[in-house]
């Protein structure tokens, strides 16, 4: 059996976590294994169901800067106690340096760097993460990425791979009685409801969002939005709200195991991220058959159902407006047709990476014999 080391953040609920978990609950666990090394020193949303499918967890010290030699000194007692990772997968983006840095200096001989996004936050690690990009290809083997603009961001012009970031499409798809008992569940009658899932961050510009919402408000007062997430933006965003007067029809859901449910319950889906990679969320919404408003900033590559529009940042908060409430017209059916060949499920995803794994391995030990 292959174990590979997925190097992350944690494991909560979220949309690289969430991915990283469809493709393990699919492939084929005798041949491959997960294990997780995050950077955070707690348990997550998702480490019970990662132990009960046989994977280890393991806590290393927080990548902050001050913490950077006792990080690499931690590392190398890590690698040289655990021989068994030939695979090493890191999802930090350009931090993905740090991990495979420490990989290769115990001699791990296969360093995967995963893009997942297309710019940077601007925290106050700004410029170490600008290093850190331009010197990431420098510690990896071998570079995937969840789409082409992702890939081109941290990778620049060497040769990366595209593995989708699939989902279980069957939980999703629109369901008229779940829609019902959702809606009935969070007293919900005939509201218009705008929906959003994300972290409560700088990129997902929910700030905007609100303004947005606050408009709609104006042409469609019985409206609703729902906020599916948390994050370090939310006493901001609540402090908006509230000088807006517009707090009894802005809900925080916070971190949820029923979003697949909760996408039942919304009328349209909207999303002005400052940037993005391939958005999990954004995949799901779609098999959920929900019209879904994406900023110019999300990749369209993303794009599989005729429902889902682009729109520019640049364009007037009058615009956004008036694109939701056509979307508002929009009949949401069950049909399945033009949404199962899409590559975005993981039925016909989870081999891609599978069978990446195994010819890897496949070639290491050729070339050890």
């Amino acid at each position: 059996m292959i174990r590979i080391l997925h190097c992350v953040n944690d494991m909560h609920r979220a949309g690289l976590e969430t991915m990283l978990m469809n493709y393990y609950r699919n492939i084929d666990r005798t041949k491959i294994q997960f294990d997780f090394l995050t950077h955070r020193p707690y348990r997550s949303d998702y480490d019970d169901e990662i132990e009960s499918l046989g994977g280890k967890i393991y806590y290393a010290p927080r990548l902050y800067p001050q913490n950077y030699p006792a990080y690499f000194k931690w590392m190398r007692k890590f690698f040289k106690e655990h021989p068994e990772y030939k695979i090493v997968h890191s999802h930090i983006d350009t931090m993905s340096y740090l991990p495979l840095l420490a990989a290769k200096k115990a001699g791990v001989p296969i360093r995967i760097a995963h893009s997942h996004n297309t710019s940077l936050d601007k925290d106050f690690k700004y410029l170490l993460k600008q290093y850190f990009r331009f010197r990431i290809n420098s510690v990896c083997t071998h570079r995937l990425a969840c789409g082409k603009e992702a890939g081109e961001f941290l990778f620049g012009n060497r040769d990366f791979k595209v593995i989708p970031n699939a989902i279980d499409a069957e939980k999703f798809y629109f369901n008229k009685d779940l829609r019902d008992e959702k809606r009935k569940e969070l007293g919900i009658k005939s509201e218009f409801v705008i929906g959003h899932v994300g972290r409560l961050s700088y990129q997902k510009n929910h700030k905007f969002l609100i303004r947005i919402f606050n408009e709609l408000l104006k042409k469609e007062p019985e409206s609703l939005l729902l906020l599916v997430g948390v994050g370090d933006k939310e006493g901001e965003l609540r402090n908006q709200i509230k000088n807006l007067g517009i707090e009894d029809k802005v809900r925080f859901l916070g971190n949820r195991s029923d979003v697949n449910e909760l996408y039942q319950a919304m009328d349209v889906f909207v999303m002005p991220s400052f940037f993005e990679g391939i958005p999990v969320v954004g995949v799901e919404a779609q098999f959920a058959n929900l019209p879904c408003i994406f900023s110019d900033k999300v990749p369209k590559e993303v794009k599989f159902n005729k429902k889902t529009t682009f729109v520019s940042l640049n364009s007037s908060v009058e615009d956004w407006v008036g694109l939701i409430e056509k979307k508002k017209q929009t009949v949401r059916n069950s049909n399945k047709a033009d949404l199962q060949n899409s590559q975005y499920e993981i039925r016909k995803a989870y081999s891609i990476l599978e069978n990446y794994y195994l010819a890897l391995m496949e070639k290491y030990d050729y070339d050890n014999e």
